[in-house]
């Protein structure tokens, strides 16, 4: 972590529930201070009358980049630095890919990607200025494999890990550190009413069933577990430019690669005879 441990000062968006609001409960009980955004605040006054000055909450819609450049910047100037930024806020877009319209695609962009962007170019200059930080990109267990029903939200946090990485060299050399987190079910409100969903067509009514089929909602994990963990991040001399968040996705990501790699090594041949 770039700043004292009880003086390190957080920008976290989708701050007002699920791992967004773990973070900030987290970071604030330990005696750090936080600037707080989410679309709707209200959620958060609890917290603003339990940590009075410790936190400041910011309205902010990710997908305003204005708006965006505006709130890193009252945030910076008002803590007088930022040593953590937590790319949280986002959403999933269920639908099978032929279901979902071009709107639908564009807007999981917009939050998902673009509005991570915004965040992420807005600190930067902050951060090198200052010595260095840590930004924190949440992405998903989707922005590993493609999942059925997912193909918009995968593409989007797909998109956000590609960016994130080479994003991660880049900076290498300004004692900035860059770390993806990967998690996977969470018990939260993101499949719920956080989630938006494309007009079902019955011809992937076999789809669905089968995925409801194979969901098992006793392996999801608890939201209130993720803001400690996320500290052993962020306090790491070395952290990771990816961690998985959460038991279930460990063993999935290791049968996942392993089935890439068998792949690649089955048709390792036509790759020889592609280069000519």
């Amino acid at each position: 972590m770039t700043g004292d441990t009880a003086t390190s000062v957080w920008f976290v968006t989708g701050a007002a529930r699920g791992l967004g609001r773990s973070f900030v409960e987290s970071a604030l009980e330990r005696g750090d201070r936080v600037a707080a955004t989410d679309r709707g605040t209200g959620p958060l006054a609890d917290l603003t009358a339990a940590y009075g000055e410790q936190l400041l909450v910011l309205p902010l819609d990710v997908t305003d980049r204005a708006a965006a450049l505006d709130t890193v910047n009252k945030a910076h100037a008002h803590f007088g630095r930022l040593d953590v930024v937590v790319n949280n806020a986002g959403y999933g877009q269920l639908g099978m890919v032929e279901e979902l319209t071009d709107t639908e695609i564009r807007d999981v962009f917009e939050t998902n990607f673009h509005g991570v962007l915004s965040i992420t170019r807005a600190a930067l200059p902050l951060l090198r200025a200052q010595g260095g930080g840590h930004i924190v990109q949440i992405s998903s267990i989707a922005g590993i494999l493609g999942i059925p029903g997912g193909g918009a939200y995968a593409a989007s946090k797909w998109a956000m890990e590609g960016m994130s990485e080479a994003l991660a060299a880049e900076v290498a050399g300004q004692n900035i550190k860059v770390t993806i987190v990967e998690p996977g079910g969470f018990a939260t409100d993101g499949p719920g009413v956080s989630a938006r969903h494309a007009e079902p067509n019955p011809l992937y009514d076999d789809v669905r069933t089968a995925l409801a089929a194979n969901m098992d909602l006793t392996t999801m994990g608890d939201p209130k577990a993720a803001g400690p963990a996320l500290l052993k991040i962020v306090d790491a001399e070395n952290p990771p430019l990816r961690v998985l968040f959460g038991t279930p996705p460990v063993q999935m990501i290791k049968d996942h690669y392993a089935r890439k790699l068998a792949t690649w090594a089955e048709w390792e041949h036509v790759s020889h005879a592609a280069h000519g």
